[in-house]
């Protein structure tokens, strides 16, 4: 059987107790470079991979220093400090001589506590009531989801600024893949730059920074199965040639899996 193109990103060889090498695939390719969310994606698998690890993902995050081009790529990681129950990753993926991107990751171990949550998805139509939506062709990486945009969805031609930059949608993978921590990292990064959308152009742009906070421990990540996730972003602040954008992600019953928070470079 053939593997999954998600799958098949996440493909990695140790090459020494501090290094794994992968390889980009074309399924992913993003307008400069592979998608970020397949970046990510491969770093937080690099360091589940890695025999030392403890716990789960709590936190990643991902410096995009330069663009990534096609072909091999090598990722050196290593574990800087082990608690009890958490420890901190530093990680670097180059190519050559040259660093593309640089990453922290922290994962721990769960236990049982008080537990609350304060987050409230907003009221949207089931995804079943919502018809898959449309991407730009160009953005090969964008055919690995079913989208469903229930708020702002992306332009595909240019149109009126829009007084909103939040972007909701119920996504999933559209081969029915179930999600896993990897995953969940990629779709973190799923949605359009939200300039596209306030300002009705589409403005160069790329993500610089994207930080991505994991909520939810293995059980509940395999209780989710294959279904939608219901998702929802938004930028703070618009300011000389950057912007933030803050976003999170459900599962259909309404628990928070991830929240994210990313910068973005745009040119005017």
């Amino acid at each position: 059987m053939t593997a999954h193109p998600f799958d098949r990103a996440m493909q990695l060889e140790t090459v020494d107790a501090e290094t794994f090498r992968g390889v980009t695939h074309p399924e992913w390719a993003n307008m400069v470079g592979p998608f970020g969310g397949i970046t990510a994606a491969v770093l937080l698998r690099a360091v589940q991979s890695h025999p030392e690890r403890i716990g789960d993902p709590l936190a990643l995050t991902v410096n995009f220093a330069a663009p990534i081009a096609d072909g091999e790529f090598d990722i050196s990681l290593r574990a800087v400090r082990t608690n009890r129950s958490n420890q901190h990753w530093v990680l670097e993926l180059r190519q050559g001589d040259e660093v593309k991107t640089t990453a922290s990751a922290l994962f721990g171990l769960h236990r049982d506590t008080w537990a609350d949550d304060e987050s409230h998805p907003p009221s949207v139509p089931a995804p079943e009531d919502v018809a898959p939506g449309r991407f730009v062709d160009a953005i090969v990486w964008a055919k690995r989801y079913d989208m469903r945009f229930t708020d702002g969805p992306v332009p595909t031609e240019a149109v009126a600024p829009s007084a909103s930059s939040t972007t909701t949608l119920w996504v999933r993978d559209a081969e029915d893949r179930p999600l896993d921590f990897a995953a969940l990292a990629c779709l973190s990064d799923v949605f359009f730059p939200r300039v596209f959308l306030r300002s009705g152009r589409f403005l160069p742009a790329g993500t610089i920074s994207l930080t991505t906070y994991f909520h939810a421990d293995q059980a509940e990540i395999d209780a989710i199965g294959s279904d939608f996730l219901l998702a929802s972003a938004h930028a703070n602040r618009f300011s000389r040639g950057y912007f933030d954008q803050s976003a999170h992600l459900w599962s259909r019953a309404g628990a928070l899996l991830a929240s994210t928070h990313q910068l973005v470079y745009f040119k005017d």
